[in-house]
């Protein structure tokens, strides 16, 4: 702060400079000095050196009656006795507030609970355990919120599980009806042992309706998963009959799930691709990869975190 030009903001226009020669020119007024005496103090108290003294020196020097030194010793003491109601309580600045982070998503509690219904291809046979689409899933949701929220995953799933199977396990187990999130993937089995087709049309319906009951009565939160194709591996040899069954099971589960509200996520254009990448089949022949399932996951976890934010 230079004394000898200050810009003045409080108790004047603002903007007007006070100068040396303000000074000089007798422009001692008490609204006018003031503020020259204020930011004279503030000095002296601050830095303590000789500086400070200059312009008080100065003016002493040029003011040429007592009656000018008793009026600027009293404007001094008027000033000093005002210094921490009017300029002490000022803000130094008037810098944009922190802002705070805040969780990446948002969601209904804090512990998230997890249900995957199905067969070998939820429970991941031949891969490990963490390679299965329901255990990737979970760890790629850890990714989308605060560390304060944990994930409980629950699987009820099994090799070779028909739909049949799979409502027979699911009433054995009785698993609580409080779950956050529910996936489906069923029906493969049914294809495979040649079950008559009517049997599937009538126990998918009743599985997606046990999936919303588990999930706390909310259809939203049900995610019901396409069936492979496994006709594009070693084991399947590319056989187009059995490319024909999954997709009528397709087409059955996806009409019923665009009939009633339930998100239908397809994977098994993805699967098509195991000829040509046989990375995306495990090392028995027949099933899914982890890096098959990761690409389930892609699809699936964009409409698992929104149902989770809502």
């Amino acid at each position: 702060m230079n004394l000898c030009e200050i810009t003045i903001t409080q108790n004047t226009p603002r903007g007007t400079k006070y100068t040396k020669q303000n000074l000089l020119n007798k422009e001692l007024t008490i609204n006018n000095i003031k503020p020259f005496l204020k930011a004279f103090v503030l000095k002296i108290i601050f830095h303590k050196t000789l500086n400070a003294l200059i312009p008080y020196i100065y003016i002493k020097k040029k003011m040429k009656s007592t009656w000018h030194l008793v009026l600027f010793y009293t404007l001094i003491s008027f000033a000093c006795s005002n210094v921490d109601n009017d300029v002490i309580d000022e803000p130094l600045n008037e810098e944009t507030p922190m802002e705070i982070d805040e969780p990446v998503v948002g969601t209904k509690s804090k512990n998230i609970k997890i249900l995957a219904l199905g067969d070998s291809y939820t429970i991941g046979q031949s891969v490990c355990e963490t390679c299965r689409f329901p255990e990737q899933l979970k760890d790629n949701l850890k990714l989308k919120f605060d560390a304060t929220y944990s994930f409980d995953l629950e699987i009820i799933a099994q090799t070779g599980w028909t739909t049949s199977n799979l409502k027979s396990a699911i009433n054995a187990q009785d698993p609580a009806a409080n779950k956050d999130l529910v996936t489906l993937l069923i029906g493969v089995n049914n294809q495979y042992q040649n079950n008559p087709f009517s049997l599937y049309e009538q126990e998918f319906p009743e599985l997606v309706q046990t999936a919303k009951r588990l999930a706390k009565g909310n259809i939203n939160n049900v995610i019901v998963v396409s069936i492979p194709d496994y006709a594009y591996t070693t084991f399947g040899g590319g056989n187009k009959s059995i490319t024909d069954a999954i997709d009528k099971y397709n087409a059955f589960a996806k009409n019923y799930c665009l009939q009633n509200g339930i998100d239908f996520v397809n994977i098994t254009d993805i699967t098509r691709m195991g000829l040509q990448d046989t990375d995306l089949v495990a090392s028995d022949g027949l099933h899914p990869s982890k890096l098959a399932y990761s690409k389930f996951v892609e699809r699936i976890l964009p409409i698992a975190v929104q149902k989770l934010k809502d």
